[in-house]
């Protein structure tokens, strides 16, 4: 069996909030008011326990957690901002205690939690490096193996025997980083910080994650990045107001986490064209996306073709106007682009309404965007609406035979299939 290596059990955070009421007292005079307000509060509210200061609230973090890692597991945890991620990222470091529960760590543990987590701004980044893996308990000589790989990825030779108070953010992120991940922990906690990085550099964060588990370690990271969530995790732990929501396979907890915060809106319109989204060639007046037989609040299934409507005004004579239409899934993957075919033809003043078709057996389930480009002559682009309608496509049950997982793929066609029989291959029977 694959040993555990992180167990979370009843781990509760609480905090303590201290409001602070208004300027500091400046005279003696001062002094008493405050005070006597203080205590007439606590007269009035008989319901304030015994010995609670009157200026503090609690909030918790985190209440009643509870979660295993195998070695060798990737985890993901994904949830709105506020909701414990990073609290519980600090507790499985040991930054900070938990107030109730505990954690179980197996081996050394790497993290970057804030950009220069564990430097010393006073040191050189050569000293960081070697102060880091002293503090991992490696012996100098193990650092000094890894040294030329953690400077080539962190890319700071230049600035290698400079102060790190000096650093840039990005410096920080790209050292620090690469101090956590090449110094070989056993459990690798990273938090949202790869998103300061450029895009280059996510990517090659993402690529050593990614190494680090196929070497067999464990892996744990907070992301807004739900396809890199989603292509790198084995389990994924949403977490929402201090509590797990849901713990699973990545795909169906990112589905389940998108389905509630993702508002589904089928319909929209603009009745005041002045104030209608759009340039001052041409204005949105609607728009709607409904199954071809039935209405805007119908329900919408992967057999069920769809209707996708817009009207607009256009506002000066002569455009030669086209319109473009993306669409894309829960995970921000961008599945198609349709729009007319053919030149586009100067239009006259006036209202129109365009109308295409999504045929069914097209997308698979899951929530979808609706973005809408105005384009004139093919190549300037007059407005942009992203997020114009978000609608939500169901699964059949009916059509899965005995398949009871996810299904595979971002878009989910039927398409013609046949077997034939082409003779006897010689076997006996």
């Amino acid at each position: 069996m694959t040993a555990t290596a992180i167990a979370a059990r009843g781990v509760s955070k609480r905090f303590r909030i201290v409001a602070v009421e208004g300027r500091r007292p400046d005279t003696l005079r001062d002094v008493f008011v405050q005070r006597a307000g203080r205590l007439k509060a606590r007269l009035t509210n008989p319901l304030r326990s015994a010995g609670s200061p009157s200026d503090a609230e609690t909030l918790w973090a985190l209440r009643d957690v509870n979660f295993e890692v195998a070695e060798g597991d990737v985890l993901g945890i994904i949830g709105p901002n506020g909701a414990g991620k990073s609290t519980l990222l600090k507790v499985l470091s040991r930054i900070t205690e938990p107030t109730a529960g505990e954690v179980t760590l197996r081996g050394r543990v790497g993290s970057l939690l804030e950009v220069g987590t564990g430097f010393h701004a006073e040191l050189s980044g050569r000293e960081n490096i070697y102060l880091s893996g002293a503090i991992l308990g490696m012996r100098r000589e193990e650092t000094r193996r890894r040294f030329d790989d953690i400077v080539s990825f962190a890319g700071i030779e230049r600035f290698l025997d400079t102060p790190v108070k000096h650093y840039s953010s990005g410096m920080y992120l790209r050292l620090g980083f690469s101090v956590a991940a090449h110094l070989e922990p056993d459990i690798l906690i990273i938090d949202e910080v790869l998103a300061v990085g450029d895009a280059e550099f996510q990517k090659k964060c993402l690529g050593k994650m990614g190494a680090v588990a196929n070497e067999g370690r464990t892996v744990v990271f907070v992301s807004h990045n739900l396809i890199a969530v989603e292509s790198m995790c084995d389990r994924v732990i949403w977490i929402e107001n201090g509590v797990i929501r849901d713990v699973g396979k990545p795909r169906a907890v990112i589905s389940a986490y998108l389905q509630e915060h993702v508002k589904v809106e089928t319909e929209r319109s603009w009745p005041d064209s002045e104030a209608a989204p759009g340039s001052e060639g041409v204005r949105l007046s609607a728009a709607r996306i409904r199954p071809v037989e039935g209405s805007a609040r119908g329900a919408i299934d992967v057999r069920t073709p769809l209707s996708l409507e817009f009207e607009y005004r256009v506002r000066q004579a002569g455009r030669r106007l086209n319109l473009s239409v993306h669409i894309y899934n829960e995970q921000g993957i961008l599945l198609f682009n349709a729009g007319p075919t053919g030149e586009p033809q100067p239009r006259s003043a006036g209202v129109y309404r365009d109308r295409c078709l999504i045929p069914g057996d097209l997308l698979t389930d899951g929530v979808h965007r609706v973005e809408l480009l105005f384009v004139e002559d093919l190549t300037r682009i007059l407005s942009k609406h992203a997020d114009l309608l978000t609608f939500d496509v169901q699964d059949a049950v009916e059509l899965r035979g005995g398949w009871h997982g996810k299904w595979a793929g971002v878009v989910r066609p039927i398409l013609p299939w046949s077997t034939d029989r082409l003779g006897d291959d010689g076997a006996s029977a």
